[in-house]
């Protein structure tokens, strides 16, 4: 099995990105953190945001900066707030003159059978996980129109493509981004800028952490190749579609997901 490093290894010499600026929405933990490293690897300059421990945010940009020798930053952000969001985007333009490739990863979880949800509950997961990514897509499409380049790639899930029981408003804010995503993809497509979607299968987080071993063993059950991703696997897929040899790929969701969705 291919390990995190061998994979970011190969992804950072096969690709660059130096040149690029990239912000990432909740990019110092999970999936997040190693989508940020890897596109510093590649020789990006990283903006990642942060909702709490604002240390661990810092510090982990700060490290980025002394590995691999790019500009890194850590702001706190709340993808749901316009205010925070367009000022944020502005202050990246004054700081970096230019924004060039927008992971919307920021998301979170709420779950609960349909019949025990509270509207709090489905408000919250929607707002977070659907209406924020339109409003930094919103902000950073305008940057992106005037450079005529980008890219935007919208962290989903699988479970916004197949459902999952209890997790209603989970799958509704995914399959949201889903038709979101397309849609921009074509609305920008001639400004020579892509809109993806890349949808985790299991993943091996801190938000996953919560789950019972018998949850666990039932999600494998229906994994094919029988474990889960590790985030450096979803960071990859991430690294190439920010690069030059994926302008043709735009307006798609792509599973990473061991085979769970054709299983």
């Amino acid at each position: 099995m291919t390990s995190d490093v061998e994979t970011s290894e190969l992804m950072v010499e096969t690709f660059q990105l130096k040149g690029r600026v990239c912000l990432v929405t909740a990019g110092s933990k999970g999936i997040g953190k190693a989508i940020s490293e890897l596109l510093a690897a590649m020789g990006a300059d990283v903006i990642l945001t942060y909702r709490s421990n604002p240390a661990e945010a810092t510090a982990f940009a700060e490290d980025l900066k002394t590995r691999y020798g790019v500009q890194a930053a850590a702001r706190p952000l709340e993808v749901t707030n316009v205010t925070e969001v367009n000022k944020l985007l502005t202050d990246i333009i004054d700081e970096y003159a230019g924004l060039h490739i927008l992971v919307n990863n920021a998301g979170i979880t709420a779950d609960s059978l349909l019949m025990r949800m509270t509207d709090q509950q489905w408000d919250d997961v929607l707002e977070i996980n659907l209406k924020g990514q339109f409003l930094t897509s919103r902000a950073a499409a305008k940057l992106m129109i005037k450079q005529r380049w980008g890219r935007i790639i919208n962290i989903s899930s699988v479970v916004g493509v197949v459902g999952q029981a209890g997790q209603s408003n989970y799958a509704a804010a995914k399959s949201g981004i889903h038709g979101f995503s397309r849609a921009l993809a074509q609305e920008l497509a001639g400004r020579n800028i892509t809109v993806n979607c890349v949808a985790p299968g299991y993943v091996e987080t801190d938000m996953t952490a919560g789950l019972t071993s018998e949850q666990i063993a039932h999600i494998l059950t229906k994994t094919p190749m029988g474990r889960p991703a590790k985030a450096g696997e979803i960071a990859s897929l991430v690294g190439y579609l920010a690069t030059d040899a994926a302008a043709y790929i735009t307006g798609q969701v792509i599973n990473v997901d061991g085979g769970t969705v054709t299983a």
